[in-house]
Order: structure tokens, then sequence, then C-alpha cells
């Protein structure tokens, strides 16, 4: 890329984690042990994180017994997730468009949105290559992405948040493509206001299963929100999806997913 992509700096950044994460420790907890009870996944079964951040779904995943391995493009925050490494933790930085590990791990996750950066839908579709193909041929693949029509309906354009001696200006708009945030922090410690823009794109539940379908994955169950309600497309805030490769499905019944989030047995 010909300029810095806007997250690089933005994901090193201690102000990034300090306002998305660190009031929402117990929540994310609690919906990793809800998908491990509702995916019952073997004792030895091995996880990839991707981009795992300073790693806090990773560490929930591993103590809990299993095999768990994070990647994240951002430095600084792999060397803070690398602190609480052991014989079933490991981190690395990694750019999650090339290949890792290839038909390896039995459950791939990407929470918390963390996915959409890119700007090419080609970047996009490298990215979900090599989650699947890090996959062995009955591996799952769980994905937690915004639900684009609620955001969009329920989109605060401008708001202010105090976090102790931080002060996060924050301006949210859109276009037919993307969401857009642009956050400027102000804080004693810096010497100017720290501005960055994110931007993240309008993958609806057609787009995510599009994508899945194009390499040979197909979605199984979709939810709503971190309790697993039903997704419903005006009035749930998150976009969960469960996917497995399709070949492995064949003897189900077979069903389509619409971009609605209603199931239906294929010829109805």
């Amino acid at each position: 890329m010909a300029e810095q992509a806007w997250y690089k700096e933005w994901f090193n950044s201690p102000y990034y984690h300090k306002l998305y994460f660190e009031r929402d420790e117990k929540e994310a907890e609690a919906f990793i042990r809800k998908l491990v009870e509702h995916l019952q996944p073997a004792a030895c079964s091995r996880m990839l994180d991707i981009a795992c951040g300073r790693g806090r779904h990773s560490r929930t995943l591993s103590s809990m017994g299993f095999e768990v391995t994070g990647i994240d493009l951002s430095v600084s925050s792999i060397e803070y997730a690398k602190k609480f490494e052991n014989e079933k933790l490991e981190f690395f930085v990694h750019d999650m468009r090339l290949p890792f590990r290839a038909n390896y791990y039995d459950y791939a996750f990407n929470f918390f949105t963390s996915f959409g950066y890119f700007r090419t839908r080609r970047e996009h579709d490298d990215a979900m290559r090599t989650i699947v193909e890090s996959l062995h041929p009955r591996g799952c693949f769980v994905i937690d992405y915004l639900n684009v029509h609620y955001s969009e309906a329920h989109l605060v354009p401008n708001e202010i948040k105090i976090l102790g001696d931080t002060r996060y200006e924050i301006h949210r708009w859109e276009d037919e493509d993307y969401f857009f945030k642009r956050i400027i922090v102000t804080d004693p410690s810096l010497p100017e206001p720290f501005d960055n823009t994110e931007q993240v794109a309008k993958f609806s539940l057609g787009d995510l299963t599009d994508m899945l379908a194009f390499q040979g994955m197909q979605v199984k169950e979709v939810y709503g929100d971190y309790a697993f309600s039903p997704f419903d497309i005006k009035k749930t805030p998150r976009l969960i999806l469960i996917a497995s490769r399709a070949e492995m499905m064949s003897g189900d019944k077979e069903k389509r997913i619409y971009s609605d989030g209603r199931p239906a047995d294929a010829l109805t």
C-alpha cells in the first residue's frame, strides 16, 4: 500500500485498548464460555484466534484447557500478550491476509468485528482464505461481526467519552460501503491530540455467507448477540456466524441461510 493503513498505528496505541477493551473483560469472558458451551469442542482441540489483540479471548480459551494460538499484526499487542504464554497458549505477530499453519486447527475465531478493515474485496478474500485454510477438514469457523442494518439505524454521529484523564471526541458517518469513525484523543501525556479515522466494511449476512462459500464453507448457525439470541436484521446488534466446510455437511439436511437470517430447506 502506498500509504500507512489506518489500523497499523491505531491498533498499536494504548488509547485504542483503553477505549474498547478495558471495560468489557467480563462480557468477553462470559461470551467465550457460552460459545464453548454451545460448540462443545473436544478437550484436545486446537484453536486459532485471528486478530487476537492483547489476547483476552485467547487467554480465556486457554484457561479452559484448549491449545490456543493468537495472531495479530499489532507488535505492541503481541508483546503484551506474550507475557501470558504457556504450554497451551502462544502468540505471533501475523497479518491475517497471509497464510498461517494450513490444515492445523479444529476451530478458528474472529471476534469483536476484527475484520472488514481492508481497502479491497480481494484483501478480505485473502484473509478469509487464510482462516479457512488454517482449519483441518472437519474444522469450524466463528466470526463475530457487526449487524450492518442495526448499526445504520443506531449510528450516533457525535460523542464524547472521558476515561480517566483521556478525552475521546468521536464522530461517526457512513457511505454505501463503509462505516467511518473519527476519534480524536486528548491526553496530558500527548504533545498534541491523536487523530485517527477507523473504516469498517458494510458486510451483511449475505456478503459473509458468499465469502465463506467461495472458500468452501457453509454457514450453519446465525446469532444476533452475545447471549446467542436469534439474528434479527433490524433488532440485534451483532452478526455471529458459525460455519463448517460444505463437504462435511453433506450428510445433514441441506439448508440455505437467506440474507435476512431466515433458514429454510433448500427447495422451499
